[in-house]
């Protein structure tokens, strides 16, 4: 598997290919929204499964969404309330998502900022990235960049020198690099159904719209 410097790294990014970097869950597979096709065809993936579009804050992610004044008011309480964290938002997409984002265009979009601070780093300096699991379809997901690197040894990630050069810099130990990266535990997801939310995945996040 490539596995180079920050500055390369990035640069991958910004070309539309494919990265991956761990999160608080599973580590992403990612790539620019508008290169979300890419994913697609890695993973063998069906089309009718959208993605999920990280970012580092609500403003990043904000641009994507359609709503009401009101609207907006009650999922930024909720996303104030929970994230950085394991909860997916699925909410009225905008006229700026691509559509490689979500091939079938059901109209929503799944919204997610990780609470890892290596993902927020990157996503501060990628911007919003269109993400999934890494893994086959159908395949639980990868955990270890090891197991990363021999399913998929055209994926480019960050090398462990990239890797200790920038986990002191954010105060955090780098995290043994042969064990699962994240809490192996999915996201729990929500959308918002016009008048509440509705629970589509039940993960490592209770849900409760009212408080934690």
């Amino acid at each position: 598997m490539p596995q180079v410097s920050l500055p390369e790294f990035l640069a991958v990014v910004q070309a539309g290919e494919l990265v991956s970097f761990s999160t608080d869950t599973v580590p992403a597979l990612a790539a620019l929204p508008a290169a979300g096709h890419r994913i697609y065809h890695l993973k063998q993936r069906s089309q009718a499964k959208p993605l999920i579009l990280m970012g580092a804050t609500v403003a990043d992610l904000w641009p994507y969404v359609a709503g009401t004044e009101a609207d907006r008011a009650r999922w930024a309480t909720v996303a104030e309330r929970y994230w950085p964290g394991a909860l997916t938002l699925v909410l009225p997409a905008s006229d700026y998502l691509p559509p490689a984002m979500n091939p079938n265009q059901t109209g929503s979009l799944g919204l997610r900022i990780p609470d890892h601070p290596l993902a927020h780093y990157l996503l501060e300096r990628t911007g919003p990235l269109a993400t999934t699991s890494v893994n086959r379809s159908g395949q639980p997901p990868l955990e270890t960049l090891a197991a990363i690197g021999s399913e998929f040894p055209d994926l480019t990630l960050l090398s462990p020198a990239a890797l200790a050069d920038i986990y002191p810099s954010l105060g955090e130990s780098v995290p043994p690099l042969d064990r699962p990266q994240g809490s192996g535990q999915p996201s729990t997801v929500v959308a918002w159904q016009g008048d509440g939310w509705s629970v589509l995945r039940q993960g490592s996040v209770t849900f409760n719209p009212e408080g934690k």
